[in-house]
């Protein structure tokens, strides 16, 4: 796949996902399902920033190698 392809691809999967959502969020009348998508979005950003910490690390300590 060309770069543009790939972009494109991209832009219309994150519009489809967030069209979906904002179609289960509005149907939700007693706000339970809001609750648990912000949990799980919630979530994902948790462990998405512990993901980038350790890789960090790692690449400090690469490049500290490197260096000696």
């Amino acid at each position: 796949m060309k770069k543009e392809t790939k972009i494109i691809a991209g832009v219309l999967a994150g519009a489809a996902l967030g069209a979906a959502v904002a179609l289960i969020l509005s149907s939700d009348k007693n706000g339970e399902m809001k609750d648990r998508v912000s949990d799980w979005f919630c979530d994902l950003l948790d462990s998405s920033k512990d993901k980038l910490a350790d890789v960090t690390d790692k690449v400090k300590e690469t490049i500290s190698k490197v260096r000696a």
